[in-house]
């Protein structure tokens, strides 16, 4: 499997599992339907570890634009590269979110409101105000990046014992990812990755769907933006205190 495979594996399996843990809380007739903002979180977490665990030994599993551009501006990733990575994360954040579409066709049906459809896809504030929604963006993102920067990869002892966790080395990243949900995550819906959010956005405006409402695009720009500063501004402290 190629980088560019991977990032699209990867990305799938996340946005698979992500966008299919909104579909089960805010579609009716769900046997998840209404189960709250742990199940979200929590199922988000278990949605980066599975995509990590597949693509990580491939692509190092970055699956999100502003890893991609964090890693290089910390000079971790070559910048030929970020195009490749970011094509590839759009691509299987796509593909994700068009198949939790077409497995819960009944349930977009069965359920009349709009925003909750849309809120299978993509993120919307709490409360509107665009100044503190980008902040959080950029915080939540800042947390990401920054710790994902300090992960160390697993090493070969003198007596060539691997050292390190094999797959469970992907918990880190999804316990910081469940974190940031739970802590920051209430007031935006916690996107911090403008794949996530664009991609399966995307896929709403495209596929039939009945009384979808709007697909926010004025809002759409906050988690594309909000990411990226935040993934550079941690980029940019690393190397200040590295």
């Amino acid at each position: 499997m190629t980088p560019f495979i991977a990032e699209i594996v990867g990305t799938f399996l996340l946005m698979l599992l992500g966008c299919g843990v909104n579909a089960n809380v805010s579609l009716q007739k769900t046997y998840g339907s209404g189960s709250g903002w742990i199940v979200i979180t929590t199922g988000w977490a278990f949605a980066v570890y599975t995509g990590v665990v597949v693509a990580g030994p491939y692509s190092g599993a970055h699956l999100n634009p502003a890893v991609t551009i964090g890693l290089a501006v910390a000079g971790e990733f070559p910048l030929n590269d970020i195009a490749p990575y970011i094509i590839a994360q759009f691509i299987g954040a796509m593909l994700g979110a068009f198949s939790v579409w077409l497995m819960n066709k009944d349930h977009f049906d069965a359920t009349p409101n709009g925003d909750a459809k849309r809120a299978v896809f993509c993120n919307a504030p709490a409360i509107p105000n665009t100044f503190l929604n980008l902040l959080t963006e950029i915080l939540g993102t800042f947390v990401l990046v920054f710790a994902v920067l300090y992960f160390t990869d697993a090493t070969i002892s003198s007596d060539n014992t691997i050292i390190g966790l094999g797959s469970l080395g992907a918990l880190p990243v999804a316990l910081i990812v469940w974190g940031i949900g739970l802590s920051l995550g209430g007031t935006t819906g916690y996107a911090i990755n403008p794949a996530r959010d664009m991609g399966p956005r995307i896929v709403h405006a495209l596929v039939p769907i009945k009384d979808k409402g709007s697909n926010g695009w004025a809002y759409s720009w906050i988690p594309v933006v909000g990411p990226i500063l935040g993934a550079a501004l941690a980029a940019g402290i690393a190397l200040l205190l590295n």
